[in-house]
């Protein structure tokens, strides 16, 4: 994308992680105050074969996973009521447990700075809203998942 040397393309090596998890039902957490946008990603997504939890913002979040929850990629909106995606990324990023999750910024947020702040502080990916169903699965198969 031009504008954006190097942004959109993520530094992976990867070992293995992802692809022995394919047999097993990949989990994603939803990540958005619109009921309307986590139901669609729900949709695109178990029509994938994904298991899908949600959160209508970052704090909800946190409790999903802090109950344990396998999550293998979130889908994060970033403006949101009481903590916001971006807050939430630094929030995983900063926890060690969650290092292997990868995040995809789904979000209206469309200025480069925001793209490259999200990106450099640890979004694997980043979606501008509206999007496709091709999108998101393309944007999970270029982080490694391994989605069909």
């Amino acid at each position: 994308m031009p504008g954006f040397p190097g942004c959109f393309l993520r530094r992976y090596v990867y070992d293995g992680v992802f692809a022995a998890k394919r047999d097993a039902t990949m989990k994603a957490l939803v990540v958005d105050d619109s009921a309307g946008m986590r139901a669609y990603l729900k949709m695109v997504l178990k029509g994938a074969g994904i298991e899908v939890a949600e959160a209508k913002n970052g704090r909800e979040a946190l409790t999903v996973l802090a109950s344990g929850a396998a999550v293998e990629v979130a889908l994060v909106d970033w403006n949101m009521p009481e903590m916001d995606g971006y807050e939430l990324l630094l929030r995983i990023r900063a926890n060690n447990a969650l290092d292997a999750m990868r995040i995809v910024m789904v979000t209206t947020e469309s200025d480069a700075s925001q793209i490259t702040k999200a990106l450099d502080h640890g979004a694997d990916e980043y979606v501008m809203k509206p999007f496709t169903r091709e999108v998101i699965l393309d944007k999970l198969q270029m982080i490694g998942l391994g989605i069909a």
